[in-house]
Order: structure tokens, then C-alpha cells, then sequence
């Protein structure tokens, strides 16, 4: 964060908001001109700070209403088991966002699906077929309050 200055944070904050936004859109809002807002840009990514540029979809709208945290414990924790669940885990679809946790659980996923039998068939076809699985906890997302992607800078 140290390499990054108040212009260049200003960069991040508008691209966080619309990822669509031109070189020239971004120099005129910041008040610079395009070449060095494309240098700077170009030095943000090269840092690795900007992952990627998405398109963020509403799951409505395309018919993923149910979203679920599933919490999961494993009978065993060797280095390869781990890797082992995680690698399966990364090939599931329904699969958002998967974290290893410290505490009462090893991994928190969440999960979108379409509807409850989606949610069904995903437990019992593909997350029970994971080797080493010891238990799974899910809580059922009733209304999601607030959703964000930015970062405060």
C-alpha cells in the first residue's frame, strides 16, 4: 500500500464502482491527463492490486435464488487431505467462495443454486462424494442486507 498515493487510490475507488471506465474517462474525473493515468494504471496492475475486471451479475435475474454458507468439517487434517478437499471444491460451480477457517470449522463455502432441490442434489451428489467430509452445517441466506466488492482505501 505504501506504493500507492492519493491519486492512485482515487483510481482504485472509481474503478471499484465502474470497471468499464475508460483511460480517458478515469484522467478526466481524476483531473490528469490520459498518459499519465495510463502509466499509473498500468503500474497498479503490474503490482498485482487489480486482480481482474469482472462483470458483477444480480443471481435473481438469472435464477440463482438460493444462496447458502455451508459450514464443513473434516474427519482428518493432513496436508494432503486439505489439499484434496480443496481441489474437489474448486471444481464445483455451485461454489462462490471457499474459506479454511480457524475455529469450530475447517472450510466456510458459499454456496448459489438455483432453488432448494438444486441446493439438494448439490449436498448429496457432489459435496457427500468429497472424501474425508465429517460434518456439513448450512444456513439458508433469508435476505442479504448488504453486498459490497469494494475495498475501503
Amino acid at each position: 500500500m505504501d506504493t500507492l498515493d492519493h491519486t492512485d487510490k482515487r483510481i482504485l475507488q472509481l474503478l471499484q464502482t465502474d470497471a468499464k471506465l475508460n483511460t480517458k474517462e478515469i484522467a478526466h474525473r481524476i483531473g490528469l491527463s490520459i498518459t499519465p493515468t495510463y502509466e499509473r494504471l498500468k503500474k497498479i496492475e503490474k503490482l498485482g492490486i487489480i486482480r481482474n475486471y469482472v462483470t458483477l451479475l444480480d443471481p435473481e435475474k438469472i435464477g440463482k435464488t438460493l444462496m447458502a454458507y455451508c459450514n464443513v468439517s473434516l474427519q482428518l487434517h493432513s496436508l494432503p487431505l486439505l489439499r484434496k478437499f480443496e481441489d474437489a471444491v474448486m471444481n464445483l460451480e455451485e461454489v462462490m467462495e471457499c474459506f479454511h477457517l480457524a475455529g469450530n470449522y475447517d472450510y466456510l463455502l458459499k454456496v448459489v443454486v438455483d432453488d432448494m432441490k438444486s441446493y439438494q442434489q448439490f449436498i448429496t451428489l457432489k459435496l457427500a462424494s468429497i472424501e474425508n467430509i465429517a460434518q456439513v452445517h448450512s444456513s439458508f441466506v433469508m435476505t442479504e442486507i448488504k453486498h459490497t466488492t469494494a475495498f475501503q482505501l
